[in-house]
């Protein structure tokens, strides 16, 4: 079976997922980074194998994320693209006359515009972390609410509490606020899920020309308050697709798919880089007044390659 894969490494999570030539998908993995992105790359590479015994040949494979260099260089990508692209190729490819996507991840928060299936503007949370992830995590636990049952509980509330949620630390204190003064908690979650949503959309949304279909993916996407919040805002449906959490690792094998199309041979190293011993280590470079922050990636005590300097003077080929 002829298979392409995609790797998503983010601060939070690492997702791998493997498509057939028809785009449909056939497996993912979907694994906590624990600040080891390697180690996480290599124990999804090893479950990926798992599923598939020996009927498994990869064609192609792409990376994304945050950690989409060292990826590339770990496992020998063909493709390797920001998550802004990848994420915006499988939306596109599930719902070809999408128009916009929010994309909520543990660490951080995007949007894209997309137009005929081609990016045409985005943009990203900056330092306020209101409406990720791991905020809703945290929150969860000063209510005492595994984050598992977050959404069902919002959708219960008869009465949303109005949260302020300019900021982070003001939509904690007021939850915390309204939780003292005896507001029931399926209304809190519901009003912290609202206040988000405001977040959301007069930060990372702001200026930018939101059309249905709107596809909401990353992993907050499981969160049915936010998906009603979202909704109630908007005035329209917000689609949460099948793969919502995997969406830039199948957007990452569509790209890698595309890209052997003209190449005709894979770089892909095999299954085999999950046994390999990597390491990672970084250096500020003194030569000048950059002061560039040079990272190198070592395969068995050898350094592979280099990248970060900007003026090329540290970097290497990948042996």
């Amino acid at each position: 079976m002829d298979t392409y894969l995609g790797i998503d490494v983010g601060s939070i999570s690492t997702n791998l997922a493997v498509i057939d030539e028809e785009k449909r998908v056939l497996a993912w993995e979907y694994l906590l980074t624990g600040g080891r992105p390697i180690e996480a790359v290599q124990k999804g590479l090893r479950g990926m194998e798992k599923k598939f015994a020996k009927g498994l040949e990869i064609k192609g494979v792409g990376s994304t994320g945050s950690a989409r260099h060292l990826t590339g260089i770990l496992v020998g990508a063909d493709t390797v693209k920001s998550e802004i692209i990848a994420h915006a190729v499988a939306a596109s490819h599930l719902i070809p006359e999408i128009n916009t996507i929010f994309e909520i991840g543990g660490q951080d928060s995007k949007i894209i515009i997309v137009r005929d299936g081609v990016v045409v503007d985005f943009a990203m949370n900056t330092i306020c972390a209101a409406g990720t992830g791991s905020f809703l995590d945290h929150q969860a636990q000063r209510l005492g609410v595994p984050i598992e049952e977050f959404g069902d509980l919002a959708t219960r509330a008869k009465a949303p509490t109005r949260i302020a949620g300019r900021c982070t630390v003001f939509a904690e204190s007021d939850m915390i606020h309204k939780q003292q003064t005896g507001h029931a908690t399926e209304n809190i979650v519901a009003g912290l899920c609202q206040a988000l949503v405001r977040n959301y959309l007069n930060n990372v949304g702001k200026g930018k020309d939101i059309l249905p279909p709107v596809v909401f993916q990353g992993g907050v996407a499981a969160n049915k308050g936010m998906k009603a919040a979202f909704e109630e805002e908007l005035g329209y449906e917000v689609i949460v697709p099948e793969y919502y959490h995997v969406m830039g690792a199948i957007g990452a094998a569509i790209l890698a798919q595309e890209t052997i199309v003209q190449t005709k041979k894979t770089k892909f190293k095999g299954f085999k880089v999950s046994e390999v011993d990597y390491k990672t280590r970084s250096f500020e470079c003194t030569g000048c007044p950059n002061l560039c922050e040079v990272i190198e990636v070592l395969m068995n005590g050898e350094v592979i390659s280099r990248w970060g300097d900007r003026c090329g003077k540290w970097e290497v080929l990948e042996k």
